[in-house]
């Protein structure tokens, strides 16, 4: 009989202490995440001095809340995985040393772990992956086309010029004077609003799959100081709704035409921003008549950053072979391919 597979994930990119333990890479046994956003929003965004600062004083907890809640020692576990970048460098180092301790300690292997793809195989804990593959990440540092041909394989076929989508729907929600996080504000307000503002789609050049949200949030921005300048009030609702459409139009026509071009067998929609009710209504309803290609669209406590994505996608670059040793470094500018 096979012995079951026990990988932690740590994770600590941004503003969420995360600590989670998987089974046999993808049944999750704990996932345990310490979230800082109460800490930020008066700020209107992440400070990174402050992320850092939390992420000390909870990573013992959550280390041990994970171990409790899965019922496993330190010493029964087969690896760590921990996120390596990209993401706030000090925020990381916090994880990456954690792991480190941790593995040198009870001479556990060390694996390390790209974000994105650990966003990415949060799908894998919902449904076994099926390639080649299309991932459509969407959160507030990245926004890009990834494909698959085989398990562990990476290639950006479309990233974002400027602002990530999530990144637009921050400074959107700033102009809207809606609180921080403003994703999920825009989104709710976009369900009651109607398009009617005409703002712009970025389609860039002929047959590339790269996004542009820079000049869409420009365009708000404008819109909504020129309506302030001749007396006149835009409604709010209406001024999400036609924002997050024109996001949400270019993401599924980029996504729908790379499926076709790479002749893929799944879809995945990764990353926070994969919360966004809007994407995932406009994603089902454009892959609802082709039965050829599966949608995968992990839970809403999949999407945001959690650490079970990073034991998942540890449990495959741990059957990969891939280690690192104790000159392990946090990477903020890590590159996805470069795990390839």
């Amino acid at each position: 009989m096979k012995k079951d597979q026990w990988i932690m994930g740590i994770e600590t990119s941004c503003d969420e202490t995360a600590v989670a333990i998987i089974k046999n890479g993808r049944e999750i046994a704990a996932n345990v995440v310490a979230s800082q956003i109460e800490s930020h929003k008066r700020f209107g965004g992440v400070v990174p001095e402050i992320a850092s600062r939390h992420h000390v004083e909870q990573m013992t907890i959550v280390i041990e809340e994970a171990l409790k809640e899965a019922d496993l020692t330190l010493p029964e576990l087969d690896a760590i995985a921990v996120t390596e970048g990209p993401g706030l460098v000090g925020a990381l180092l916090i994880g990456v040393n954690a792991a480190k301790a941790l593995a040198f300690a009870h001479n556990i292997p060390l694996v390390p772990v790209h974000h994105i793809a650990g966003h990415i195989y949060a799908n894998r804990l919902v449904k076994e992956l099926t390639f080649p593959l299309l991932s459509l990440v969407v959160s507030g540092g990245h926004t890009e086309l990834v494909y698959m041909k085989e398990q562990g394989h990476f290639e950006v076929i479309g990233e974002t010029r400027d602002d990530a989508a999530g990144e637009a729907y921050d400074k959107v929600a700033r102009t809207l004077k809606l609180p921080y996080p403003g994703g999920p504000h825009i989104d709710r307000l976009a369900q009651e609003g109607s398009d009617t503002l005409n703002l712009p789609r970025a389609w860039l050049e002929e047959g590339s799959y790269d996004f542009s949200f820079s000049g869409l949030k420009s365009a708000v921005i404008n819109t909504v100081h020129n309506a302030e300048q001749r007396g006149e009030i835009i409604a709010p609702e209406d001024l999400a709704a036609s924002f997050q459409q024109s996001v949400i139009e270019v993401l599924v026509k980029k996504t729908v035409k790379a499926t076709e071009e790479y002749k893929v067998k799944q879809v995945l929609l990764a990353g926070g921003v994969a919360a966004n009710k809007g994407l995932r209504k406009a994603l089902e309803e454009a892959f609802s008549t082709k039965s050829d290609i599966d949608l995968v669209i992990p839970p809403l406590n999949l999407c945001t950053d959690n650490a079970a994505m990073i034991a998942a996608a540890g449990s495959i670059m741990f059957e990969k072979g891939i280690r690192a040793d104790l000159s392990l470094n946090a990477n903020p500018g890590l590159d996805i391919e470069l795990y390839n």
